[in-house]
């Protein structure tokens, strides 16, 4: 009975894993491949669409809220002005990073644009050393020194400094940073953000329409529909990573987000055509190879960490002095001959 009850236990976790990886999927190329919304709406001037974007994520938030029941935490939200203060922040570097990405679609620079999202864990991590004062591993030092360098070799090929990758990386690492200190979940914290963004947003779109400037009613309907969907498009890849996250590990998870600069960068060299010369490639190589040496080292690591807390929970012993359930034998997870 209880070996049926194990090898049921494990049959719905390979289930939910499995389910969590098609969440990720679809989460991740759902944001790789937004440069092609964003560039349906290419008529319309980069400010405006992230106007749109913010003001309609709001009533797809409310939805979502009202569906799952989910809003006692918006009044102890407003009660905590530290921590209101740091949405306000989290908003404002989001912000930023959605209308530098929307404005890099509309002038034909995605490839920059997905450069800056694959060199965002190099960011990532040192902004932990400068900020939280994080030591890295030797093989972590390495990835840094080898992103550094593609930056320098694109700096020194193009005669400036990418910034529209450097910028979209940093925005993006800071606002994963102060998004920690919020202790928001992925909706919640899309929702406190929409709060805040939607009445600037609002204003926004009323003053354009006020000069005659606005397209929400110049373009046609499925222009319109097209910037109302924009709410859509950002709340559910952000649904999809939440489900994503609760049931697959979250080195599993690292792996799963290279796929959306992927996506950016097929579309970029080959949707929209963009100049790939040959400096830009020995940039994207170099952060590639980066990125190998970090993904190698993460994962060497959480198997080494894995393999300790079996052999600490090995040596415990077991609180009635009888044997523990690592003494145990093990029921099968996968199908045996």
């Amino acid at each position: 009975m209880s070996s049926t009850l194990t090898e049921e236990a494990a049959l719905s976790s390979t289930s939910e894993t499995r389910t969590g990886l098609l969440y990720g999927f679809a989460a991740y190329g759902m944001w790789g491949l937004l440069p092609l919304y964003w560039h349906l709406l290419q008529s319309t001037s980069a400010a405006e669409v992230m106007a749109h974007r913010m003001v309609w994520s709001l009533p797809t938030a409310a939805l979502i809220l009202l569906a799952v029941r989910r809003w006692a935490w918006i009044g102890a939200l407003f009660r905590r002005p530290k921590r209101l203060g740091l949405v306000a922040v989290s908003a404002t570097l989001i912000s930023v990073n959605w209308y530098l990405f929307i404005w890099a679609v509309t002038e034909e620079r995605v490839l920059e644009a997905s450069l800056g999202y694959f060199i965002n864990p190099l960011v990532t991590i040192a902004i932990g050393v400068v900020v939280l004062r994080e030591r890295l591993r030797p093989l972590q030092w390495t990835a840094v020194g080898i992103g550094a360098a593609a930056v320098a070799v694109m700096t020194v090929a193009y005669g400036e400094v990418p910034w529209i990758s450097l910028t979209l990386a940093v925005t993006f690492a800071t606002y994963s940073l102060v998004k920690k200190q919020t202790r928001l979940d992925g909706l919640e914290g899309f929702t406190a953000d929409s709060l805040l963004q939607f009445l600037p947003a609002l204003g926004f779109l009323l003053f354009l329409g006020g000069r005659g400037e606005s397209t929400f009613t110049t373009e046609g309907l499925p222009h319109a529909l097209l910037l109302a969907g924009a709410g859509l498009a950002t709340a559910l890849p952000l649904i999809l990573f939440g489900a994503a996250a609760m049931r697959v590990p979250l080195s599993t998870i690292g792996l799963l987000q290279y796929l959306a600069p992927t996506f950016m960068f097929l579309l970029g060299l080959l949707a929209f055509d963009e100049r790939m010369p040959p400096e830009r490639w020995a940039g994207f190589l170099l952060v590639w190879v980066a990125l190998c040496v970090l993904t190698f080292d993460a994962l060497r690591t959480a198997r080494r960490n894995r393999t300790a807390l079996r052999e600490a929970r090995r040596r415990r012993p077991s609180p009635a002095g009888g044997v523990t359930p690592a003494d145990l034998p093990q029921a099968p997870v996968g199908p045996t001959s």
